[in-house]
């Protein structure tokens, strides 16, 4: 099978079922995560040689499987479909995300920021309409790099074993890549990997969005705003996306109860409803452009 059928049977397997709601192999992922942190990080005293070490641990061993399976004919090409099917977040995505736009849309702000916890990590407590909708749509463009187009592009570049490096490294960063007197130094390395390997695809994923958009302004936002962002990965990403949208995100959030004063991010008037359907239709286009692109690679090449 080439490589654009494969994209494109990964993608419809995600559209047609989505996460497993019984078991998720991430969530096995997990649990050894704890385990392996419980182990080289007891009592938060773990070094950065100790977060490489646990890092390596966790996702050497599964990368190295993944590569001796995909050479397997005929089960290898079904195992790399697999896997990118389950690494895909694209329809978990817009299942996370209807909840919030619909209790925006009929007018129940608790629900709504109820909804938006589960998507993002900051206090949603105290947010209004506005500031549910911009942190909904954040989570679209940024969780969309993450989730969606990395998944992609190491699919494209490297099959299985380079999904699941890449998938497997993005959940330690969420896992161990914090700030904290917990994780400093133990998740340093979690941190850096991460974003060595999403640093391609995140500017690929922002060019996206831009083009997609309002390119002119998507780009000059891209150029100006993103440097400002704390991440080096999801500053383009949101900067772009939200000059493409032609909407303001960014701005003061509170994170466990520290009020964090975040850079404007795009331009134009303040997110809304409407503005989370934007992003949701942004990143599906974008999706469909990749396919697009990889499947006229394909036929360029017959």
């Amino acid at each position: 099978m080439s490589l654009g059928l494969s994209l494109l049977a990964g993608v419809v397997l995600d559209a047609l079922f989505g996460e497993s709601k019984r078991f998720h192999p991430l969530v096995g992922f997990g649990r050894l995560a704890d385990r392996l942190e419980s182990r080289f990080n007891a009592a938060g005293r773990g070094r950065r040689l100790d977060g490489l070490l646990a890092w390596s641990l966790a996702v050497l061993p599964l990368t190295l499987l993944a590569g001796l399976l995909a050479r397997l004919p005929l089960l290898g090409e079904l195992l790399a479909i697999l896997v990118l099917y389950a690494a895909l977040g694209l329809r978990s995505l817009g299942e996370h995300s209807r909840p919030v736009l619909e209790a925006l849309q009929r007018g129940d702000l608790q629900a709504a920021r109820r909804a938006v916890s589960r998507l993002v990590s900051r206090d949603t407590s105290a947010l209004d309409a506005g500031g549910v909708a911009r942190a909904t749509s954040e989570s679209l463009l940024e969780n969309g790099s993450d989730a969606v187009f990395a998944t992609l592009f190491w699919f494209v570049v490297a099959g299985a074993p380079g999904v699941v490096l890449h998938r497997l490294a993005n959940t330690l960063d969420a896992m161990w890549g914090y700030r904290t007197p917990r994780f400093e130094r133990f998740g340093w390395a979690a941190a850096r990997i991460d974003d060595l390997l999403n640093y391609v695809p995140a500017r690929l994923a922002a060019l996206t969005y831009a083009l997609l958009g309002k390119t002119r302004l998507a780009l000059a936002c891209w150029r100006h705003q993103a440097p400002l962002w704390d991440s080096p990965n999801a500053g383009p990403v949101m900067a772009a996306g939200a000059g493409a949208l032609g909407v303001e995100l960014g701005g003061a959030a509170v994170y466990h109860g520290v009020r964090q004063e975040r850079p404007i991010l795009g331009a134009g008037g303040p997110a809304d409803a409407g503005t989370i359907v934007a992003a949701w239709s942004l990143l599906q286009r974008g999706v469909l452009l990749w396919l697009a692109l990889v499947l006229l690679g394909d036929w360029l090449h017959a």
